[in-house]
């Protein structure tokens, strides 16, 4: 009886220390009784991430766009436009599922805690958030090492180019991320973060919502110095007429960036960060 005692004790503290737990973005602590074996992914970068942390072999799911890297690409959807295929995802018999706060319905991540699935919700609000996130979700996944060591590097890199851009004169820019209608960021978004680390102002940082719709009028008095912009036609003059008197417009100092490395929110959004700071660099010409 002792002996049997004994066992069912050690095996109590095994189990806990083996015993994984983290708080997501929401403040909810998502407790696992061992590092996850079968994750899934409700936005493309969080496909992303979780390669980065070394659990991308651990992916049972995905949603529709997960292109970083690309063998994401080649793996089971169960979720598009941030809408979740629940029968697909319950035949991939989850133990993690890592979802997106602003991109994936509160309904559904709700859905999904209600059938008993460790739902864990992230946001990435700046380029800290990427390797912070990282960390996370290799220590979920039982694979801390590898996702310190993508962490250290992406903050390294970083590192660098803010020390670079650090002493450069602030350029005034407006991040247009739709043309018709014209929609922008505000100072809390991650591109508006990236626009601060390579020396750049956002014209609108002060709106009160996160990606707010403004107009020509509000462009014209905004006057920004130059015009980042994410759909490769709006880069024409023409698309800007009636806007000459802007000095971005008047200069010529509209560009445009592949919104698969600028909006990205996983550590591939490094490229489009030094795109952004090469631009600002022209634009300070």
């Amino acid at each position: 009886m002792i002996r049997f005692v004994a066992c069912v004790v050690a095996a109590a503290v095994a189990a806990s220390a083996n015993a994984l737990q983290a708080s997501d973005d929401r403040g909810v602590t998502i407790p696992l009784a061992r590092p996850a074996q079968r994750i899934v992914s409700l936005a493309p970068h969080l496909a992303e991430i979780a390669f980065a942390a070394g659990a991308g072999a651990k992916l049972a799911g995905v949603s529709s766009f997960s292109r970083h890297p690309a063998q994401a690409q080649r793996l089971p959807v169960v979720a598009s436009h941030g809408r979740v295929d629940i029968e697909r995802l319950i035949a991939t018999r989850p133990d993690l599922v890592l979802a997106w706060r602003s991109g994936n319905s509160p309904l559904q991540i709700a859905r999904l805690e209600r059938l008993g699935f460790r739902v864990f919700v992230t946001e990435v609000r700046s380029l800290a958030d990427i390797p912070r996130i990282v960390r996370l979700v290799g220590a979920l996944a039982g694979s801390a090492d590898v996702a310190e060591g993508r962490a250290r590097q992406f903050e390294r890199d970083i590192g660098d180019l803010r020390r670079r851009y650090a002493g450069e004169r602030r350029v005034a820019a407006f991040l247009e991320i739709w043309h018709r209608p014209m929609l922008t960021v505000n100072g809390a978004h991650l591109i508006s973060d990236a626009l601060r680390l390579c020396g750049g102002h956002n014209v609108f940082a002060a709106a009160k919502t996160l990606t707010p719709v403004v107009s020509r009028e509000q462009v014209l008095d905004a006057r920004p110095e130059a015009i980042v912009t994410g759909g490769f036609g709006s880069a024409a003059p023409q698309a800007w007429r009636g806007l000459e008197s802007v000095p971005a417009v008047r200069n010529r100092r509209i560009y445009a960036i592949d919104p698969d490395l600028l909006h990205g929110q996983g550590p591939h959004v490094l490229e489009g960060v030094r795109v952004l700071c090469e631009r600002l660099e022209f634009a300070r010409k």
